[in-house]
């Protein structure tokens, strides 16, 4: 049996109507963010079912556009991203689409930065201000953001999993869960490793060193202050 926390019946932290529509959203395009690096200067929001909906009344878009910021789903100027936005020179754009069968709060993000390279993320906004991202670039995958996740893009070589484990034991970070995606045998495959620790730029870049990494990146939880 799940165990519930205050959150799950109370509610996140949040401006806006709606824990999914606003504050799941909002987070959902933080991680994004946070998944691309970089500086954003482009976002093409494709939303599905009840995103596509309902995305104005609800704020879905206020909310969308300040995660692509970096703003909380608490921060007082999300009602204002579009204005801040247009001032930093962030062009945004809201599609309507079918994604296929997937959850009916759902959102395609596909980014483009300012060194002209594109990353597409989506998500899902599955209730209570909780997400899911359930695919990179292509790569199927599933992590929540509410822990600390080391993603990898690697040579799918074996001891790989290992040189990374033995890092974040050198730095006494115990693992929460961890799981592996690939295409197929020996190409590229893409790890998703929860912490029950903060991840740092040292943990990055130890991990960034390994040869067979072809890309690295960390997301450290979206917390709210009352949390």
């Amino acid at each position: 049996m799940r165990d519930y926390g205050v959150f799950d019946i109370i509610g996140p932290v949040m401006i806006g109507p709606s824990s999914s529509h606003t504050a799941g959203a909002a987070r959902l395009a933080k991680v994004a963010r946070m998944i691309a690096g970089g500086k954003v200067i482009k976002v093409d929001f494709l939303l599905h079912g009840s995103f596509a909906k309902t995305y104005k009344g609800h704020g879905t878009d206020k909310a969308l556009v300040a995660g692509i910021q970096n703003m909380d789903p608490w921060d007082e100027a999300l009602r204002n991203s579009f204005e801040i936005a247009n001032k930093n020179n962030v062009a945004y754009n809201f599609l309507e689409t079918d994604l296929g069968d997937v959850h009916p709060n759902t959102v395609k993000f596909i980014i483009t930065k300012e060194d002209g390279s594109v990353t597409q993320v989506t998500g899902s906004s599955i209730g209570g201000g909780n997400i899911i991202i359930s695919d990179i670039d292509g790569q199927k995958v599933e992590f929540t953001g509410e822990h600390p996740t080391l993603l990898t893009q690697h040579k799918d070589l074996p001891g790989i999993i290992s040189k990374i484990s033995s890092i974040l034991y050198e730095e006494n970070i115990n693992i929460a869960s961890m799981k592996v995606y690939r295409n197929g045998k020996g190409k590229v495959a893409t790890l998703a490793l929860e912490t029950d620790s903060i991840l740092s730029e040292k943990v990055m870049n130890l991990v960034g060193e390994i040869k067979e990494i072809v890309n690295v990146k960390f997301i450290n939880p979206v917390v709210e202050g009352a949390f």
